[in-house]
C-alpha cells in the first residue's frame, strides 16, 4: 500500500487532534470537517478499502465506532449524524487508508446527499443474492 498522510498520523510524524485511540484503531478530529465534531476513525492497519482490512482490524472499528459516535453526539449536542466510508477512487476516496466519517448534522451542515434510487427487480434480486452468498 502506498504511503498516505494517514500513515504518517499514525506514526506521529504528523500531529492530529486525537479523540481515541488504542492498539488497533486511532480516532481524531478531521481538519476539513463539515460540521463541528466531524470526526475520522482508521485503522492503525494498513488498507485502501474495508474488504481489505483483516478480521481483527474491523472487529475493532466495529467495537469502538458506536462509542465514538456517542462522545461525538454529546459534545456536539447533535441528534443526528452520518457514518460513511468511500472504497475506492471511483467511490468517492481521497486519501487511500481506510477511514470511516462520524459527520454530525447540525443544522444546515454536515453531509448532503443526491441519492439517484432505482428499483431491484425480483429475478436481478435472485442472481446477485445467489451469487454474494456463494461469495461468502
Amino acid at each position: 500500500m502506498a504511503e498516505t498522510i494517514f500513515s504518517k498520523i499514525i506514526r506521529g510524524e504528523i500531529p492530529c487532534h486525537t479523540v481515541y485511540e488504542d492498539d488497533r484503531v486511532l480516532a481524531f478530529l478531521d481538519i476539513f470537517p463539515l460540521s463541528p465534531g466531524h470526526t475520522l476513525v482508521i485503522p492503525k492497519e494498513a488498507a485502501e478499502r474495508v474488504d481489505q482490512l483483516s478480521d481483527e482490524s474491523a472487529a475493532a472499528i466495529g467495537r469502538v465506532l458506536p462509542r465514538i459516535a456517542r462522545a461525538v453526539m454529546q459534545a456536539t449536542g447533535a441528534t443526528a449524524y452520518n457514518v460513511l466510508v468511500n472504497n475506492g477512487a471511483e467511490a468517492h476516496q481521497a486519501v487511500m487508508h481506510v477511514h470511516f466519517h462520524i459527520i454530525p448534522k447540525i443544522d444546515e451542515r454536515g453531509l448532503g446527499i443526491g441519492w439517484k434510487a432505482g428499483k431491484l427487480e425480483a429475478s436481478e434480486a435472485e442472481a446477485l443474492k445467489k451469487a454474494i452468498v456463494t461469495a461468502l
